[in-house]
């Protein structure tokens, strides 16, 4: 029974480090999307396409349990909002009004409000071996963003793009503390189904104010591409594993996985756009891998532990 556990943990931690690989990736390719069409109408496509995608393999497979919905509706619409519309339709509205480089800089601060988040409401213990993992990928999260160097970190201004970033943080903090309790129970394709349909709602309601779908006929064949690739890898597969991991793993260890994502949109950015990358940077990088490593590594331990006993 404990080395079942101990296996099932390990590879839920493996599995959770494929979330900044397509996040990391999803994060890059909308960066161009939205240079065609409008945020919030990129963002509709993605979460609407993914919603009509589970609605027709949860129906081929007879997957609708009507009466987990009606008894849990309320917490998956809830999530949707919270995880799906509110933090996505936040984080590219800041896109218009602020840097990407603020912008990530703040959604990098995530793991630390989730984590004290988890301390503050009893739902995990605080462990300083979890606290110097967190801090340690934190500083490598700056290095990497800011290139090494700190002056451009002090001289960075903020605005209104800033403070909608703020709440884009927020709304995952919330998405991240209160998923697990609210998915708990409810197969994962069955909640990320209805969470991708709600939140793709109140997405397509929102961009009645923006406009735009009339550029939708107009996107280009690398576009329609990289959407393919966001709704696939960045949602299809990314929201799946991650809201398990949220389930399985909890709040802030799940949200510790984010810290990735710089190191992936960074490379990728190398890779596929030319983009220089610095030594500094790369020091950046192992920060992060080893302070997420120090962090998961104890936890798990910690985990399969108190299952043993139990």
């Amino acid at each position: 029974m404990g080395n079942k556990n101990r296996n099932q943990s390990r590879n839920m931690y493996l599995l959770m480090l494929l979330v900044p690989l397509f996040w990391g990736g999803a994060f890059a390719t909308a960066k161009h999307v939205i240079t065609e069409v409008p945020p919030l109408v990129a963002a509709t496509l993605r979460f609407g396409i993914t919603g009509i995608i589970l609605v027709t393999f949860i129906t081929i497979q007879k997957e609708w349990q009507w009466q987990v919905i009606r008894n849990r509706w309320k917490g998956l619409l809830f999530i949707g909002f919270i995880g799906i519309f509110g933090y996505n339709a936040l984080f590219f509205t800041a896109l218009k009004y602020t840097s990407a480089t603020n912008g990530a800089l703040i959604i990098a601060a995530m793991p630390v409000f989730t984590m004290l988040g988890a301390f503050i409401l009893g739902k995990e213990k605080w462990n300083n071996k979890s606290g110097i993992g967190l801090a340690l990928s934190m500083i490598g999260v700056i290095i990497v963003i800011v290139k090494g160097s700190f002056s451009d970190l002090f001289a960075l201004s903020f605005n209104l793009g800033d403070i909608l970033f703020v709440g884009a943080l927020l709304c995952g903090v919330v998405y991240a503390l209160m998923g697990e309790s609210m998915l708990k129970g409810i197969p994962v394709m069955l909640s990320n189904t209805i969470m991708m349909l709600s939140g793709a709602t109140f997405l397509a309601i929102s961009t009645v104010f923006e406009g735009g779908w009339d550029q939708v006929v107009n996107m280009s064949v690398q576009s329609w591409i990289e959407m393919f690739y966001m709704v696939v890898c960045g949602t299809l597969i990314g929201y799946v594993i991650f809201n398990k991991g949220v389930e399985s793993l909890g709040g802030s260890k799940a949200s510790l996985y984010l810290n990735l994502t710089p190191i992936v949109a960074t490379l990728l950015a190398v890779i596929a756009y030319g983009s220089s990358i610095t030594s500094i940077q790369i020091v950046g990088m192992v920060m992060v891998l080893v302070g997420v490593y120090i962090a998961t590594n104890i936890n798990q331990r910690n985990s399969v532990q108190s299952q043993i006993k139990a």
